[in-house]
């Protein structure tokens, strides 16, 4: 890696592998941070609602938008900004939304009306979307040995996945001790320091044949994406209506169009020629498969830790974080693993099998399963990592450097959409098992939904209302098992799948 950090990389022309110094750790370090401020974002407002709906007083409808914009936004636009960073240079967009971010982060800290903070959590998606494929980008420009690259893009993963769980429990952390504000606020710092280190310890990668950017392009993206992950957010706890459904299917109409335009047009948005490279297009779909298993699952071990088992919901938070301890190591050992010889393929089927498991011993908790469910959990999310590491690096590896910020973006996309059609497909078995497990003399409300039951409950008197209670817990837990089940069926089956399917492409180390 030359010390220049203006060089641009012409395209058809990448370096030969060199090794990097301490300057190229020092910068992954760097591009960390933001990373992990972007995945963290998408649960920091978790325990920050309350002080938020006290002190801004939004309708039920602008509560929902404070909290999903940002992720709407984000899935909207990474395929956009991917193709952007190509263009324009990674590093330039990597600093342009950092500080998009950080005014945005301001912005929301200091919002004094429900649509304000709208606004500011829709320029923070905005900004996500251009940090999180510019980041992948400089990474692997920054990287070129694929021994170091494999253990840069494990770091990686597990930032990523670790940064979800993370901003829950810093969130209500600030918000026990200072104003909501502060949830935004922390951004602010590691913007910064990117904004300072990132033009002397960064290198410039971009394409410079790409042709012109193709506009058209970018409502068609929007228009299949947006869509598609409203509908499959809202299914699960709204079920199967025509108003959730038909948005998915229109997404998928707009889907094709967009798939006929890259194919078509003389300067794609996504170059076709992506997907021939070697080991892409296995590496999303089993990308978004390891997703869907991941966001299923979420949604009912966060809600067992706080409905079933009673955990208020920065203790529940604060619970979720020993997983955490296992995701970090996986993502590192994992690469080592591979790089001592182990087919990569292999070690693939061997994440699947692993979150498999995980999914097996959450079929076997009880009401009161503390510690098995917090195990499966982290058993579930190691094998995700150890998917998740390897397919990103096996993706990244096989396309052009100057086309990394697409390849990286696509990945993301994938990731999004899988983790929708998790809680969607997931969640509505979940929310099925529940209802035929509780009785018909229950109350309505209480046969639609475990929070019914807890809110139903709690207007009953002494026994009718802890009885309640403890049927509606088990009907919930009966339903955490069927979700479990599928899981464990789903991966088992990606396990059996994901070697032959990898070593045929160039899996293999």
């Amino acid at each position: 890696m030359t010390n220049s950090t203006s060089t641009t990389v012409p395209v058809g022309a990448e370096r030969a592998p060199v090794r990097a110094g301490r300057r190229e750790w020092t910068a992954l370090g760097v591009l960390m941070l933001p990373l992990l401020l972007v995945s963290m974002d998408v649960s920091v407002l978790y325990f920050a609602a309350p002080a938020i709906s006290a002190d801004l007083h939004p309708t039920g409808t602008q509560q929902l938008w404070i909290f999903d914009i940002y992720g709407f936004v984000l899935a909207g636009l990474l395929m956009t900004m991917g193709s952007l960073g190509d263009r324009l240079g990674s590093r330039k967009l990597l600093l342009t939304g950092a500080a998009a971010f950080g005014a945005a982060s301001l912005l929301a800290a200091c919002a004094n009306s429900a649509g304000t903070l709208i606004a500011a959590r829709a320029l923070l998606g905005v900004g996500g979307a251009t940090l999180m494929p510019s980041t992948m980008a400089l990474l692997r420009t920054m990287f070129t040995d694929p021994a170091q690259r494999a253990k840069a893009i494990g770091l990686w993963s597990g930032v990523m996945t670790g940064g979800v769980a993370l901003g829950s429990v810093m969130s209500g952390i600030l918000v026990e001790h200072f104003w909501w504000g502060s949830v935004f606020l922390v951004n602010l710092p590691a913007m910064a320091l990117l904004l300072v280190l990132g033009p002397a310890l960064l290198p410039e990668t971009r394409n410079p044949r790409a042709g012109r950017f193709d506009l058209a392009s970018v409502p068609l993206s929007m228009a299949a994406v947006l869509p598609v992950v409203y509908g499959l957010k809202e299914i699960p706890s709204e079920g199967w209506h025509p108003r959730y459904v038909v948005p998915v299917v229109v997404g998928l109409l707009f889907g094709a169009l967009f798939v006929h335009r890259q194919r078509t047009g003389a300067s794609p948005l996504v170059p076709p020629a992506l997907f021939r490279g070697r080991g892409f297009t296995p590496s999303l779909v089993l990308t978004l498969v390891s997703a869907f298993a991941m966001m299923g699952s979420a949604i009912f071990t966060t809600q067992y830790l706080q409905s079933v088992l009673g955990k208020s919901p920065l203790a529940a938070a604060l619970w979720s974080l020993l997983p955490s301890v296992l995701i970090g190591a996986a993502g590192p050992l994992t690469t080592a693993l591979v790089q001592r010889g182990a087919h990569r393929g292999y070690v693939v089927s061997g994440g699947f099998a692993v979150s498999a498991a995980g999914y097996a011993l959450l079929a076997l908790t009880g009401t009161d399963s503390l510690w098995l469910v917090l195990v499966a959990a982290g058993v579930l999310a190691c094998g995700v990592v150890m998917v998740l590491s390897q397919l990103t690096d096996l993706a990244m590896s096989g396309v052009p450097a100057e086309q990394a910020g697409t390849a990286s973006a696509l990945l993301e996309t994938g990731t999004e959409f899988g983790g929708a059609l998790g809680m969607a497909v997931l969640g509505s078995i979940g929310t099925a098992v529940y209802r035929h497990a509780m009785p018909d003399t229950a109350p309505a409300e209480a046969r639609e939904t475990l929070g019914g039951a807890l809110t139903t409950a709690a207007r009953l008197p002494g026994r009718p209302g802890a009885s309640l209670l403890a049927t509606a817990r088990e009907a919930f837990t009966s339903g955490m098992h069927g979700v479990a089940v599928a899981g464990a069926v789903l991966l088992a089956l990606a396990a059996a799948g994901a070697a032959p399917a990898l070593r045929t492409t160039g899996g293999d180390r």
